[in-house]
């Protein structure tokens, strides 16, 4: 099989490295099926530097995570030893994917607001799972409204709010099928979105909601009408806005099929309508202030696209901070915003990539280190 063009691009410079990226939107139900790099080369992520001017210097300052993950322990000794952050205008915005259980969520954002004095949250598909929960929830929408509740609690904002004239708007949104526009792979027996997306099996949905349709996206952007108001009241006070949620709103934000283990990956990560509302807050052609915050897919990622800044900054699961190239957790919680919106894209290994390269959707051959991969899993079989 002949390369493709992003391996051969690479071979020069990096030959030794076959798997840019091990997420499957936690797809592989085992560790055995991740491929261990330890003992390759690696690109290594540059560290980010945010310079403070003496303009910014009291201005509000904005850090950004997601996929917190702190039902593994190791996720939740990072919260633990985050410093205190004792400025006023300190916020964290979390991108969902906090925890699964309702016990570690509600302890991961009292932990955090410990820390911060502004935190912002919106609920990934992770935080609404039930397969754990020693609390009675009937089903995940009761959980989604139980965890807000939680959060009033705690301090912890969900609805969109000014901070030092920053507008910081939360998105609501959950994926749907029809969100991948790109062609199919079909050269490999690709495991069904059943077999992969555990979502399908430790959600609950009520009557007239369900993965396999559009009806969930509908449903959690339906959830953002209530704040709308809001939203054209900050639109008209704030010239900075960060808008966030946990899903992905444009395919450019995720590699192509070919690249990915699994790569029917796109099918479960976004939403159109999430788009939708972006670009009615930002503006169809965004700005130097527009910026989006998401999470889901665990790649870092920040670009900007049709004028609107997209920023992943997962802490992601302890095996892939040990495996991938995401530069691991020290740049965590990543600091977007300090006085005004950093001048300069911070370094990621995908948004880097197609920063130079061209996506070629219509290429449905495979890269090499995923041919490979199901190669073996054929002979295997």
């Amino acid at each position: 099989m002949a390369q493709c063009s992003f391996y051969s691009a690479l071979s020069s410079q990096l030959p030794r490295i076959p798997i840019p990226n091990l997420s499957l939107y936690s797809s592989l139900k085992s560790d055995s099926q991740i491929p261990d790099l330890s003992k390759r080369a690696a690109v290594i992520r540059p560290a980010i530097e945010t310079p403070i001017t003496a303009a910014a210097a009291d201005g509000t300052k904005v850090f950004v995570v997601s996929d917190l993950h702190t039902d593994y322990p190791e996720n939740m000794s990072w919260v633990k030893s985050l410093p205190r952050r004792t400025h006023d205008n300190d916020v964290l915005v979390v991108a969902g994917d906090v925890a699964e259980t309702s016990a570690n969520f509600v302890q991961t954002m009292s932990f955090l607001k410990d820390k911060f004095r502004h935190v912002f949250f919106v609920p990934g598909n992770h935080d609404l799972w039930l397969r754990r929960e020693e609390t009675p929830f009937l089903d995940s929408v009761d959980k989604l409204e139980k965890l807000l509740d939680e959060c009033r609690k705690i301090g912890v904002i969900t609805k969109p709010t000014i901070v030092g004239g920053l507008g910081i708007i939360p998105l609501y949104s959950w994926y749907h099928e029809s969100f991948d526009a790109e062609k199919d792979i079909t050269e490999f027996r690709i495991p069904s979105l059943e077999m992969a997306c555990k979502d399908f099996h430790v959600c609950r949905w009520p009557d007239g909601l369900q993965n396999r349709d559009n009806s969930l996206a509908l449903y959690f952007d339906s959830l953002n009408d209530e704040n709308w108001e809001t939203v054209e009241d900050i639109l008209t006070r704030c010239s900075h806005i960060i808008s966030f949620s946990h899903f992905v709103p444009r395919q450019e934000l995720c590699p192509e099929k070919r690249m990915l283990y699994y790569p029917n990956l796109p099918k479960i990560i976004g939403s159109n309508y999430l788009e939708t509302r972006i670009r009615a807050i930002h503006g169809a052609e965004g700005g130097p202030s527009a910026c989006h915050v998401f999470g889901h897919t665990h790649f870092c990622w920040d670009a900007i696209i049709d004028g609107i800044r997209y920023v992943q900054a997962p802490l992601a699961y302890p095996r892939e901070r040990r495996r991938r190239m995401n530069g691991g957790e020290n740049w965590l919680p990543f600091c977007i915003y300090y006085g005004n919106f950093e001048g300069r894209l911070s370094p990621c290994y995908w948004s880097d990539y197609y920063s130079v390269n061209p996506r070629t959707p219509d290429n449905t051959q495979l890269a090499p280190w995923v041919a490979r991969f199901y190669t073996k899993k054929e002979l295997d079989s």
